[in-house]
């Protein structure tokens, strides 16, 4: 895999900016409310599974230009041209969708959803699968695959959705397909926090910042333990992050901390 200059990075599908350690990715399509196409998938996926060799971003924040986060497959473009498709071609779909999931999870950088009026169907994947989530009280979103006749099981939906807001509110959204509001979404847990339109990036930067400030290799390992634990016994989830925390206590981050306490100072984190 080709590694990527955060600092010179020009996407074709998508608006990249980077700046002190926060890369943001902004979905572009403002008259159509940033619907995803085969290839701003296929680029979204690319970048998230590089950003695994790319130790400069250490946060990401992901948002949409207009008003409105993602309003999912574009119908002209995705929807379309699914209907007269074979099943492998079908398949091979799926597959590379259900692939951005799985490298946004991946990479070390813990990703921040920035969300605002119209999240849906892909959308509302991509919110699902980043790591942290601000929204504002006009935002809407939609799990709406039943809607257009297909299973509320797209994209890691049943296994990710009921572990943010529980089994019986994810099934109420994957079966009904309704829209579940900002303030519900914060609520439920979905949502970290609400701000006004006005806010939302300056507040998801505002985070970006405080995880960019901190110490880069730890966060990257609460992430992994966050996605590996959900597959392991108490015993060994305890045993994992035993060994993950000695790992850390390894790096001279933590040794900065430790001197910087003495001293009565404020640690400054450099990621190793």
């Amino acid at each position: 895999m080709t590694r990527i200059d955060p600092a010179t990075y020009c996407p074709a599908h998508f608006l990249w900016q980077f700046d002190q350690g926060v890369a943001t990715v902004t979905l572009n399509r403002p008259d159509r409310k940033n619907p995803l196409t085969f290839e701003s998938y296929a680029e979204l996926r690319d970048l998230f599974r590089a950003l695994v060799y790319v130790r400069e971003v250490k946060a990401v924040i992901v948002t949409g230009a207009g008003g409105n986060f993602c309003s999912g497959g574009d119908v002209h473009e995705i929807i379309g041209p699914l209907v007269a498709m074979d099943m492998p071609e079908l398949l091979d779909f799926t597959r590379m969708t259900g692939d951005l999931v799985k490298a946004m999870r991946n990479c070390p950088q813990p990703v921040i959803a920035a969300v605002d009026g119209v999240c849906a169907g892909a959308g509302a994947i991509l919110s699902m699968a980043s790591d942290l989530r601000i929204a504002t009280p006009a935002t809407r979103v939609a799990f709406l695959f039943n809607r257009v006749g297909l299973a509320g099981c797209d994209m890691g939906a049943c296994a990710i959705l009921p572990r943010i807001i529980g089994q019986g509110r994810a099934a109420e959204l994957l079966y009904f397909g309704r829209n579940m509001t900002g303030e519900e979404g914060e609520r439920w847990g979905y949502f970290n926090r609400l701000v006004e339109p006005e806010e939302l990036l300056a507040e998801a930067g505002r985070m970006a910042a405080q995880i960019a400030a901190g110490p880069n290799f730890a966060n990257a390992m609460t992430k992994n333990q966050l996605n590996m634990e959900w597959d392991m016994s108490l015993d060994t989830a305890i045993e994992a992050e035993a060994q993950a925390q000695a790992i850390c206590m390894q790096t001279r981050d933590f040794e900065r901390a430790y001197r910087a306490f003495v001293a009565k100072q404020k640690p400054v984190f450099e990621g190793n």
